[in-house]
């Protein structure tokens, strides 16, 4: 078991990257700010024009954010083993395959956010309710997002993780509130290609450093090599049950769909995420484990793959916490930029000023976008580790909007009642058990989705209208 050494010659690789993102965003603000003409399309959906390799990458990074490569996969590998960690290509197998199927759909509603496309079916009152859930959810995952960028600084500077979370929440509110999704697309497609190069050469390197596949079988135990990790099947499905769930109803990647230029395009993102996920997850678990046999207890489990960076040559070592920083930047602007259009499209516009000009939603966004950056920091301070608030964040957003989604899409006779019911009662059911601290072990999501859609399906059966008054086309 060896202690974690700060290596402060990376950090330049790390700026370096840090230095481009920022300059990306610049451009995009400027160019938007030259033109004058910026509308809230242009800065939400990049005006419906983005191209196959932007959108591959876009998708790829939006999904593979700060929650595998510090939570996710790399904290399942850190506590219980490689393969719970590799399984974690599970999620996008599933859900990526059910965007793909739902995506002409989805760009037939031409919606801007989740709650739009919900209004449309349910009314008013369910926009309302899925703006507030999915703007709560949102900014909790852009809270460790935060967590996970102050690892990769103390790993280069040996300075005190609250101090680093500091300095990377300022920077995630600037690149968001920057150039809106065309930025965040641009800079997403870059970083992907950083990903997969500074996670795939990271793996022979620390193979060959620490002493190969016979070092990791001879210093792991029996269960860390087990398939369920010493997890009863249900903990070892609970795992994978809530992300899988976030992804289907994700507004982010309804936007992203929406954002690409035609349906060919769309799905083509969708099918080179997969693709990409699949060959990144394993890698991505092998260092994390990598990082557990070789500091032990010595790091977080938040820790594991970054200080894994250590063990390398300073370039290859900054190149991998620059990969590390890449996934958590863009998922954080994705979450902060797309919460915020929750914010302008379904609260300001509708509730506080419906009579705001573009210019009015723009500074609304901005503004916005400013203020869940600071909350998203305060949310941290009350969860004791990034596993933690992952879990609580994706599972409201999974029980409470994706059974009602995907029922708007797939079924005619879902009603207003059902659906907004299934919302209502998969949050509480939610914030129950999260508060009660799981009775007798069983984990939210096996509680809060049950719910979620028995009280869908029963609250519309229900609440059929009457064929004689209505007639059978309205049903």
């Amino acid at each position: 078991m060896h202690e974690l050494q700060y290596v402060p010659a990376m950090l330049w690789v790390v700026i370096t990257y840090m230095v481009v993102m920022i300059l990306v965003g610049g451009y995009f603000y400027n160019k938007a700010k030259r033109a004058g003409n910026e509308s809230k399309e242009d800065f939400l959906l990049a005006g419906r024009s983005l191209g196959k390799i932007v959108i591959i990458g876009t998708i790829f990074a939006t999904y593979l954010g700060g929650g595998t490569v510090t939570g996710g996969g790399n904290s399942l590998a850190y506590n219980f083993g490689i393969w719970p960690g590799i399984c974690f290509m599970l999620p996008p197998i599933i859900s990526l395959s059910v965007l793909y199927i739902l995506s002409a759909k989805i760009r037939e509603s031409g919606c801007y956010t989740i709650a739009e496309l919900l209004e449309k079916k349910f009314g008013g009152m369910a926009r309302t309710i899925a703006a507030a859930i999915i703007a709560i959810s949102f900014i909790s995952i852009v809270s460790f997002q935060y967590r996970g960028l102050g690892f990769v600084l103390n790993t280069t500077t040996g300075l005190p993780i609250t101090t680093c979370t500091i300095i990377c929440t300022v920077i995630v509110i600037i690149l968001a509130y920057s150039g809106g999704l065309k930025t965040v697309a641009t800079t997403d497609a870059m970083s992907a290609f950083l990903m997969l190069i500074g996670i795939g050469a990271a793996v022979p390197m620390l193979l060959a450093k620490v002493g190969g596949i016979e070092w990791v079988r001879a210093t792991a135990t029996a269960e860390q090599l087990s398939f369920l990790g010493g997890q009863s099947f249900w903990g070892w499905l609970g795992a994978y049950l809530p992300l899988t769930f976030l992804t289907i109803g994700d507004q982010n990647f309804y936007q992203r769909i929406n954002a690409a230029k035609d349906l060919k395009t769309a799905r083509a993102g969708l099918i080179g995420c997969l693709i990409a996920s699949l060959i990144v997850m394993p890698l991505i678990a092998v260092i994390s484990f990598i990082g557990r046999l070789y500091f032990g207890s010595n790091i977080a489990a938040g820790q594991s793959l970054i200080a894994t960076a250590s063990l390398l040559p300073v370039f290859w070592g900054g190149l991998l916490l620059s990969a590390a920083s890449a996934f958590i930047i863009t998922t954080a602007d994705s979450f902060l930029l797309s919460a915020s259009s929750n914010f302008t499209v379904d609260i300001y516009t509708k509730v506080i000023n419906p009579h705001a000009s573009e210019k009015e939603q723009m500074w609304a966004t901005r503004m916005f976008i400013a203020g869940a950056g600071i909350l998203a920091y305060v949310i941290l301070q009350f969860y004791p580790s990034i596993l933690a608030v992952q879990y609580m964040s994706y599972t409201i957003s999974g029980c409470a909007i994706t059974p009602a989604v995907v029922s708007v899409l797939v079924w005619p006779r879902v009603t207003k009642f059902g659906g907004i019911a299934s919302m209502v009662c998969g949050t509480i059911a939610t914030v129950i058990w999260e508060v009660l601290k799981y009775p007798y072990g069983i984990q939210t999501i096996y509680i809060a989705l049950p719910v979620s859609i028995v009280v869908l399906i029963l609250g519309s059966v229900c609440t059929q209208p009457n064929t004689e008054t209505y007639g059978a086309d309205n049903i």
